[in-house]
């Protein structure tokens, strides 16, 4: 394989070192020629190209992971062949694996395991609502970037739940470390089987070893089936009840005993995650940016002197902010506000306008109500590192008409333009206006007066605002679709007089 270095493919792709090697293919850091950025090749052996099935399985994997866009996975940016070797091209992660990560530091701090496994499982909750099984969930699959994110890696061996055939002998496909009771025993394999596989992966981060040690992998394969896990509280007893549960849940034999799906594990390891960071009191590394992600259930666990840690810069900036704007606040105010926003002016003639502290709320009419309200206010504090995120759609949709927040302009401003600025680009909105307190009832209609036409949001955007010289207190932003997202995340909204 040596000899492909220095080589490029399709006149593209530079091949300039091996980063690992597997039986079908091997995985090379590559040099994109045309935009000059560092990619990830997973390059199909020569040995095998001939091989139809292998073939297929390679192919199954493109197509597999071409369909996920998410955070903590790591994507494909294309895919193609070579003188008759097909190829994938991937994002360079910069970093090392989970796996070495445990090998380096040994058990993992118990806070740290359990934000690498939210991170893990929202990830797989994004294939499964595409109904794609990775079936092969391993710490050596997950990457840890230079900030320290987790990203999902190798669907080598993914397929999605409406294929079928792909294993009607009955084969294991998978390591058997962490292989599920069902797909050790070649039955059908579903999300449940890769929950359990997340399971051991957070007890061996826990405990810093796998669960099962075995004189071949057959024998550990059939330990998975007969045998349950060691008491991970006994193997490092400052693990909590709770948190003990949850690898217990997870890792159960009988499906029917085991999570169910992706949602219910990730809402029990966010408790937990607000759980041990109460219990050792501080946080750090990416726990810290992992508990900024939390639904407001889980962060009321979470004790204040920790959240105060965790958003102390935040608070300091925006105190700074307000007294950098004092005098123009008391000068120039259009009505009380935080300041001037940090984007000043738009086009000729369109002035920014000034918004109190709490002078944004989320708006879910059609749902808990309490799920949109955390943090709207960092939508509006002039931090573009900061934002507002709605709840998280599993299935990527809203299964309802609409979500949203929404401005208070107090007393009353004709508006010009509303301007978004966000992470999660390709979403659609509308915006819709009101004077009086709004309720609980969804636009359109309900005293909700439509001053926009729908527009496709990307990660900046300036949307025009038609109030017919009439002036509006309220002003929301109505989301109509999640634009393939769970979650979306605004960091920054400006309204323009």
């Amino acid at each position: 394989m040596s000899t492909l270095l220095g080589t490029t493919l399709n006149g593209r792709y530079r091949l300039d070192s091996r980063i690992g090697a597997g039986g079908m293919s091997t995985v090379y850091c590559a040099l994109d020629v045309t935009l000059q950025r560092q990619v990830a090749i997973k390059l199909m052996n020569r040995e095998v190209a001939s091989d139809s099935d292998q073939l297929e399985r390679f192919r199954r994997e493109a197509r597999a992971v071409a369909q996920l866009s998410h955070p903590h996975i790591v994507g494909v940016i294309d895919a193609g062949e070579d003188q008759g070797r097909p190829y994938i091209v991937f994002e360079y992660v910069e970093g090392e694996t989970l796996k070495e990560r445990i090998r380096r530091v040994g058990r993992l701090p118990i806070a740290e395991a359990v934000a690498y496994a939210v991170e893990i499982a929202r990830a797989l909750g994004a294939a499964h609502a595409r109904h794609i099984v990775h079936r092969d969930v391993k710490p050596q699959n997950v990457l840890i970037d230079e900030e320290g994110s987790a990203k999902v890696t190798d669907f080598g061996i993914a397929r999605t739940l409406d294929e079928e055939g792909l294993t009607a002998d009955g084969r294991v496909l998978g390591t058997t470390d962490y292989v599920s009771p069902e797909q050790a025993l070649g039955q059908r394999v579903t999300g449940q089987s890769d929950l359990y596989s997340l399971g051991v992966v957070l007890f061996e981060m826990l405990s810093g070893q796998v669960p099962f040690k075995g004189e071949n992998q057959v024998a550990v394969a059939m330990k998975h089936v007969r045998e349950e896990l060691p008491d991970i509280q006994r193997l490092r007893p400052e693990v909590s009840a709770a948190l003990a549960a949850v690898v217990d849940r997870a890792t159960a034999k009988r499906l029917e005993d085991r999570y169910g799906n992706d949602a219910e594990l990730i809402a029990d390891l966010e408790d937990v995650l607000a759980i041990e960071t109460a219990r050792a009191g501080s946080a750090t590394g990416e726990v810290t940016a992992v508990l900024r992600t939390l639904p407001s259930r889980a962060q009321r666990r979470v004790p204040f002197r920790v959240r105060h840690r965790v958003f102390a810069v935040l608070a300091l900036l925006i105190a700074l902010l307000i007294i950098a704007g004092g005098v123009a606040w008391l000068v120039t105010r259009t009505h009380h506000g935080t300041g001037t926003p940090i984007v000043k002016v738009t086009q000729q003639g369109v002035q920014p306008v000034s918004l109190c502290q709490s002078c944004a709320q989320g708006f879910n009419p059609l749902g808990n109500p309490i799920d949109e309200a955390p943090n709207a206010g960092l939508a509006i504090d002039n931090q573009l590192n900061t934002a507002w995120d709605t709840q998280h759609y599993y299935d990527q949709k809203l299964n309802k008409s609409g979500t949203g927040i929404y401005l208070n302009a107090s007393p009353g401003v004709a508006a010009k333009e509303l301007k978004i600025v966000d992470s999660t680009p390709g979403f659609t909105a509308v915006i819709y206006a009101r004077n009086d307190t709004p309720p609980l009832k969804a636009p359109p209609g309900n005293g909700w007066t439509s001053v926009s036409s729908p527009m496709l949001v990307g990660k900046s955007t300036t949307v025009p605002i038609d109030t017919q010289s009439r002036t509006y207190q309220y002003y929301l932003v109505w989301i109509t679709n999640l634009g393939g997202h769970q979650q979306l995340s605004i960091n920054e909204l400006t309204l323009y007089r």
